[in-house]
């Protein structure tokens, strides 16, 4: 069995394994009393936070460590919206930031007060423009958050050059390194950083939260004398000591692994394309992290090809409303204009085999052009000119990529200039019939509402 899905969580490390059983005898007292027990946990817990702080590039108090990187993300969030409250009440996040991100900031516009956010945009990459964040910058701003890179499409973000923004501006910005942690330090001004360790090799239910000095921070909810105040609760060492462990290791092999990584993810990159038709590649193809790359396929429902893929003896993730239980697209590539069904995230982990991934690039044009079939999907050249009228396709109460399936099937049968109106209940539809349209170069009109559902209109072009 092959693991893709590095990205949701990195296999164990073996320095993280050795160093958490290593600890489990000699880091299971409480390591804020002075007895002999204590103080030997006193000192484990303490060289984990100086070699986290040297692997992060910051002092050792100023990073706690927090039971996830998602309490960290909302310890952060909140730590400073409530230290900055005289500045003001607004926050400034990017679409495509984790939903760890995103939640809290709908948390602090629905708690009044008088709490704003802005959400900026981002190309059909998945990348910021710094100049959007500068203009999004008000005087009442209290916070900024950017990712470091993105957990679905691989894309990194202009960091140092949105820190230099908000420098300018006096106005903290929090990073969300978790995906990039593990590959190099992330450069520029930051004033918070936020990583979580089971995306690095380490062990789950470790966060990493940095709040350099001089920002003004007010911790949230009852005081503890733990962490700085910041993360209370008795610390789970033995995680702790293999985190910190595992990400010193992972660092020393970072440099070597990325670039083995990146000639296996541009492989399956420029491959793809040329194996199976009507597929889309998202993501920055060069400004990218390592390991990480994502393609959809038309015609395709996501949840199938991720069970046949996993019954050929592979483990990928996917960003396509086919395989949530809410049956919306995934907010970062519906945030880039991409294709969202069909949608395939492979994140290679460190060691992974090129055997493994040739075999991979067997494996998915049969599996593909199978689901395919089994769901009637057009032929990639059924493309004949026939003549009629403007037609209308009723594609309501079917899921993706149902809708898109049965424009395909009816697009020829209208003449160049005329118009086809699919009409649907599936919100993924309002993403991937324009994303459609730009790939087979038919024009997108828009959308209208319809008695039930929307209809979504089309012009054949060609």
């Amino acid at each position: 069995m092959a693991y893709f899905d590095a990205a949701s969580a990195a296999p164990l490390h073996p320095v993280a394994r050795q160093a958490l059983l290593a600890s489990l005898d000699e880091g299971w007292a409480d390591p804020a009393r002075l007895y002999r027990e204590g103080r030997r946990a006193r000192l484990l817990l303490d060289a984990a936070r100086e070699a986290a702080a040297e692997a992060v590039g910051c002092r050792a108090d100023e990073l706690v460590f927090t039971p996830s990187g998602t309490r960290a993300v909302h310890s952060g969030v909140a730590g400073v919206l409530a230290g900055r409250r005289r500045v003001g009440r607004h926050l400034i996040v990017s679409a495509v930031e984790h939903s760890s991100v995103l939640h809290a900031a709908e948390a602090h516009e629905a708690a009044g007060g008088g709490g704003s956010v802005t959400q900026v945009p981002v190309d059909r990459t998945g990348a910021v423009d710094p100049a959007a964040y500068a203009a999004a910058l008000r005087e009442d701003t209290a916070l900024a958050c950017l990712q470091s890179a993105n957990h679905e499409v691989g894309t990194e973000q202009p960091v140092a050059e949105v820190a230099e923004a908000c420098r300018t501006a006096g106005v903290p910005l929090l990073v969300d390194a978790a995906q990039s942690l593990g590959w190099g330090r992330v450069e520029g001004g930051w004033s918070l950083l936020t990583a979580s360790a089971h995306k690095w090799g380490g062990p789950s239910g470790v966060g990493l939260l940095v709040v350099r000095k001089g920002v003004r921070y007010a911790p949230q909810g009852p005081g503890d004398e733990r962490e700085s105040g910041r993360a209370p609760g008795f610390e789970n060492l033995p995680a702790i000591v293999a985190a910190a462990a595992s990400l010193r290791a992972v660092r020393a092999e970072a440099a070597a692994e990325a670039a083995r990584l990146r000639e296996l993810t541009e492989r399956i990159r420029s491959r793809v394309p040329e194996l199976v038709p009507d597929v889309e590649v998202v993501g920055d193809p060069s400004r990218r992290l390592p390991g990480i790359v994502t393609f959809s396929c038309l015609y395709v429902d996501g949840e199938t090809l991720l069970h046949e893929l996993d019954r050929a003896g592979f483990s990928v993730s996917s960003g396509s409303s086919c395989t949530s239980s809410t049956l919306t697209p995934s907010h970062v590539l519906r945030a880039m204009g991409v294709l969202s069904e069909g949608n395939v995230r492979v994140s290679l982990p460190p060691g992974t085999a090129a055997e493994d991934v040739e075999r991979f690039l067997e494996v998915l044009p049969g599996t593909v052009a199978a689901v395919r079939e089994k769901l009637g999907a057009p032929a990639a050249t059924e493309a004949a000119p026939r003549t009629g009228g403007d037609l209308v396709v009723d594609a309501l109460g079917r899921r993706c990529p149902i809708p898109v399936i049965e424009l395909a099937k009816v697009i020829g049968d209208v003449p160049v200039g005329g118009t086809v109106r699919v009409l649907s209940d599936d919100e993924a539809a309002r993403l991937d019939i324009p994303a459609w349209c730009e790939m087979r170069g038919q024009e997108y009109l828009g959308e209208e509402p319809a008695e039930r559902g929307t209809a979504y209109l089309v012009r054949r072009t060609s």
